[in-house]
């Protein structure tokens, strides 16, 4: 009974379709090709457009972007689903579906006064910066995989200098710290969007790759990790594209207060068929404050993000 109220709540939203064996075969709604090419399977709970390849393992995924509230709340209550997120959001989100039009990449400039920590030699005036890093527990080997600097003056005076490189290897942002107490606020960025994909020439997106909130975290964690800067992981985001265009698993290490946000980017991904999991972070700030052998053997245990831990995570 609850799939013949599914396929009528579909047929609301998506049009008649067209039956094909086990699978129901529609309009695409994203790429609106002139012939039905979407097709919807109710057992295997998946969608699939063979024009443009928009896919996903939760129908779900489907009403929350393309139907209206009252057909939502239908599906919702014939899938016994607690909706957790922000319906007025899914409908804004619904009416102005995200284009995965690539975005012109962003080039900025490093602080003219930006001193490398990568020499053998090293200014008197690194002594402080260097100090700073070690008692963060940031060694040699990580200054030269982050190439990390710092300036002794002009506008970033005193401040541990993070770059960011994208994939032709050109600075695309920077994280400038603070290593003196004079030097105020802690963070003082450049006015550039943090929309990008913090150090892509060293990612690898064949294999796994860790998701973090600060650059002290990716330091932290090493490996195949990028930083998302404390900002959101929409389907607009750039990481985000390049995740769902080489179908690379993710595994999510957010600080313990963004437990909300860890969510919504589970269930964005898990939408398009992407594999993730939940790296447990409880008992520490954030993972740049874990001991690596801790934050090694968690990442080892993570756990698979599925419709139903996502709806506990959500309950909870």
């Amino acid at each position: 009974m609850s799939d013949t109220k599914k396929l009528n709540i579909l047929k609301e939203v998506l049009g008649s379709p067209t039956k094909h064996g086990k699978e129901n075969i529609y309009y695409c709604p994203k790429c609106k090709h002139h012939k039905k090419k979407m097709s919807v399977n109710l057992d295997k709970n998946k969608f699939k457009c063979w024009v443009c390849d928009f896919s996903g393992n939760d129908i779900t995924y489907l009403i929350k972007r393309y139907a209206t509230r009252p057909q939502r709340e239908e599906w919702f209550s014939v899938c016994e689903i607690f909706d957790h997120s922000d319906l007025e959001l899914q409908l804004n989100e619904a009416l102005n579906p995200p284009s995965f039009e690539p975005e012109k990449e962003q080039k900025i400039d490093l602080p003219e006064e930006f001193t490398t920590l990568t020499s053998i030699k090293l200014a008197p005036a690194s002594l402080s910066a260097i100090n700073y890093l070690r008692r963060r527990d940031i060694e040699r080997e990580e200054i030269l995989t982050w190439k990390i600097g710092y300036c002794s003056r002009g506008l970033y005076k005193d401040r541990i200098i993070i770059p960011s490189f994208d994939s032709d290897g050109d600075v695309n942002y920077f994280v400038a710290r603070s290593y003196s107490k004079e030097a105020f606020p802690k963070y003082k960025n450049p006015t550039a969007s943090k929309k990008i994909i913090f150090n892509e020439l060293f990612l690898d997106f064949s294999v796994p790759l860790v998701i973090v909130e600060g650059i002290f975290d990716a330091i932290n964690a090493g490996g195949n990790v990028v930083p998302i800067l404390g900002s959101t992981l929409d389907e607009y985001h750039p990481l985000f594209q390049k995740i769902i265009e080489n179908k690379t698993p993710v595994y999510l290490g957010l600080d313990q207060d963004a437990h909300l946000k860890e969510i919504k980017i589970a269930e964005s991904l898990r939408s398009y068929g992407i594999d993730v999991y939940k790296i447990n972070t409880k008992g520490y700030q954030d993972i740049g404050v874990m001991p690596r052998d801790i934050f090694h053997e968690r990442k080892k245990k993570a756990k698979r993000f599925t419709e139903t831990s996502l709806l506990n995570h959500g309950l909870l």
